[in-house]
């Protein structure tokens, strides 16, 4: 109850100042265990609850290195009492199990959590949002140099660990509005070409950056 309340509370604070640089919080709790992830259905191959998809999927909410990882059905049960052929489950790809691979050729619906030690989410603090672009040129381009050059003296550092980018309208997360990317990542920013979308246009973009801090 107190690793969830401590998970729920930097949740909170996250959202309450995503306009600043988080330095401070109000606790500090040995071992932290993330919410329960769920990206995934059996419906097609299997159920693929895969670390990096995930992370990409919420930027910010699973450490670099996670000391642990737990998975059960959506029903509550273990993997073990599940009995099923799992095809991964581990810290480096999360879980994947495949339809082939079962007996009734169909796997359960699984979700995953990951435990980090209380510094990696201490030592990480974001930036407020930045929008330095818009697509009516040949596309929306928050890449970091340019964000860093246009902010002397801004909280962005060199080195993110994290970014997140969502849409100006509606915040909708970037990896869920099924267009393509010629970059997004911590270290290069987000960018997004008009020439890659299937209906010849980005949608507007705002970013911001998860840094280390001490």
């Amino acid at each position: 109850l107190k690793q969830l309340i401590g998970f729920i509370v930097i949740n909170q604070l996250f959202k309450l100042l995503s306009t600043n640089l988080v330095i401070d919080y109000l606790f500090v709790i040995p071992e932290e265990w993330t919410q329960w992830f769920d990206r995934d259905n059996p419906s097609g191959t299997g159920d693929w609850e895969t670390l990096d998809d995930l992370r990409k999927e919420n930027p910010g909410q699973i450490c670099l290195d996670p000391r642990d990882i737990e998975a059960l059905t959506v029903s509550g049960l273990t993997v073990s009492a599940a009995g099923e052929k799992i095809y991964r489950y581990d810290l480096k790809s999360g879980l994947i199990c495949r339809n082939k691979d079962q007996d009734d050729r169909y796997c359960y619906d699984y979700k995953v959590r990951f435990s980090c030690e209380a510094t990696s989410c201490k030592n990480v603090c974001w930036t407020k949002w930045y929008n330095r672009d818009k697509p009516t040129g040949s596309g929306d381009w928050e890449h970091l140099s340019a964000l860093i050059k246009e902010n002397p003296g801004s909280h962005l550092c060199s080195e993110p660990v994290y970014i997140e980018a969502v849409t100006v309208d509606g915040s909708i997360p970037a990896i869920r509005t099924g267009q393509n990317f010629y970059s997004y990542s911590p270290t290069k920013g987000l960018v997004c070409r008009n020439q890659d979308q299937s209906n010849g246009s980005c949608r507007d973009y705002k970013v911001r950056f998860g840094c280390s801090c001490s």
